[in-house]
Formats: structure tokens, C-alpha cells, sequence
């Protein structure tokens, strides 16, 4: 069922968390051969971690300018929704302005193949995750959740359920901003790979039910009627999912609230019969 949801900034009760126990966080080094070079990431296990099971991960994504660590510097509680939904967190580093495309015009970004054939595997590799699309989500914030989406769309064979928290869901609005067209080229010279790099121009890639989506976006943020244009195309679709708004801006308060959110979300579609 699709929802339009208006949401109170008050998370429910549900989140209360038992604060004897608490989340491991650690931070690894994985080296990209695909770009040359050591990537870090943030790696949040639950405070119930053992190898007699195996636990789903939900891959976080950072926004522009920012990096693997922003997460749980600016919003430490998601720690504790590893605890509560006995779930793994990986927070990436994107780099400052990836976009986490495989850019057409710089070989030297291909964040897509990082994520998806890089740090998948590694994570799988060294902890005890449920190595399966049942049991592997991704969100993220403003780029990020540009990214979370692109991703999903482009590997659902890896992904079962993707969000996005005031999300760069389209870009052409916005050719001069982010440095993105470092990566795709102008808009002017490159129209192609700004129409098939954005978000809301992916929607074939999709059938209804193929993914669980979560998008979630303030109401007085830049990226609100973006994200209004990409719901009701997905209405007109009929891609099933669920749609957040609420007063809000583009900022760490309303991140951190939002999250929450999308946690629970993740944690309902891997617990779903």
C-alpha cells in the first residue's frame, strides 16, 4: 500500500532501548581495486553479536561534504536502532562529492562498483550477515539518499528495501551545485548522463513490489518538491511505498529524527514473513 504519512518530530515509545546494552562501533579500512586506493568505513554490530547467528545489514549512506563518519558523530542514536532491531549498520565513506555514481567522464570515481562489488563482499566476508537480498537495505541522507535509491534501482538483486532522507532524487535542477558535474560532465555538453544518472528518471528499472522504498523529505527543504515530483510518478506507476513529510529542513535535526524511521522501516521488511 502507498502512504503519505505526516509525522510528529516526538519519536513513539517503540524506540526505548535498554542502555545497559550497547552497540559495538568500529571503524574498518577496505581498499578499492577498482579505484586504487583505502576506504574506511563505520561498522556498527548489535550488543548481541555472536557467530551462532546471522543478522541483516542496513547500508547508510552519507550526504555531500561529509563522510563515513557523520552518522554517528551527528546522530549516535543510530547505534542504539542496531541494538533494538538486532541489525549490522555500515556507514561508507562516499567521499565529499561521489554522488556514489561510476562517473562516465573521471575513471577515477566509481563508487557504484565500490559499493556493490567492493564493500558488499567485504562486509559479508567479515562478519556473519545475511548474505542475501531478504536480508540487505540501504538509506542515506540528501546525497546519500540520492545514492541509496540509484543503488537499489541499478543492483536488486542486491537490495530488498532502499530509503532516502531528503534526497537529491533529481539532479538537473541543480547543475552547478555539488560538483556533480565533475562527475557526469555539464549539463550543457552531457545531457545524456544527467537524464539517465538521476533518480526520478529510473523508475522503469522498477515493478511494483520489486523493492521496499521509504523516501522521506521536509517540507521546507530545497530537495521537498523534487521528492513530491518523484512520489507522484511513483503513484502513477503503482510502485508501492511509503512517503514521509513534515515541517522540516535540510538538517541534522530532522536527519536524526527521520532515521529512526527508516530503521524501524528496515527492521519491519526483514522481519516480514
Amino acid at each position: 500500500m502507498i502512504k503519505r504519512i505526516f509525522l510528529p518530530m516526538l519519536f513513539a515509545a517503540s524506540l526505548s532501548i535498554n542502555q545497559a546494552n550497547a552497540a559495538k562501533v568500529d571503524t574498518v579500512t577496505t581498499y578499492s581495486e577498482a579505484m586504487k586506493k583505502s576506504i574506511r568505513a563505520v561498522v556498527i554490530t548489535p550488543d548481541s553479536y555472536s557467530n551462532d547467528k546471522t543478522y541483516p545489514v542496513v547500508y547508510l549512506l552519507h550526504g555531500a561534504g561529509d563522510n563515513y563518519s557523520g552518522w554517528i558523530k551527528k546522530a549516535p542514536t543510530v547505534a542504539m536502532t542496531a541494538d533494538q532491531y538486532q541489525q549490522i549498520i555500515v556507514c561508507p565513506d562516499g567521499n565529499v562529492t561521489s554522488w556514489y555514481f561510476d562517473s562516465p567522464v573521471n575513471k577515477a570515481w566509481k563508487y557504484e562498483t565500490y559499493v556493490t562489488k567492493e564493500l558488499i563482499p567485504f562486509i559479508d566476508g567479515h562478519y556473519r550477515t545475511i548474505r542475501d537480498r531478504k536480508g540487505r537495505a540501504i538509506t542515506g541522507l540528501s546525497m546519500g539518499g540520492h545514492g541509496a535509491l540509484y543503488l537499489a534501482f541499478r543492483h536488486q538483486d542486491l537490495f530488498g528495501a532502499a530509503g532516502s532522507m531528503s534526497g537529491g532524487v533529481d539532479i538537473r535542477p541543480f547543475p552547478k551545485n555539488w560538483k556533480i558535474e565533475e562527475k557526469l560532465g555539464s549539463y550543457a555538453e552531457y545531457p545524456e548522463n544527467w537524464e539517465r544518472n538521476t533518480v526520478t528518471n529510473m523508475l522503469n528499472l522498477l515493478s511494483p513490489g520489486s523493492l521496499a522504498l521509504i523516501i522521506d523529505c521536509g517540507t521546507e527543504d530545497f530537495f521537498y518538491k523534487v521528492n513530491v515530483n518523484l512520489h507522484d510518478k511513483m503513484l502513477e506507476r503503482n510502485i508501492q511505498h511509503d512517503f514521509i513529510t513534515r515541517p522540516g529542513g535540510h538538517t541534522w535535526p530532522y536527519w536524526a529524527n527521520a532515521v529512526k524511521y527508516q530503521m524501524l522501516y528496515m527492521s519491519l521488511y526483514f522481519t516480514r514473513d
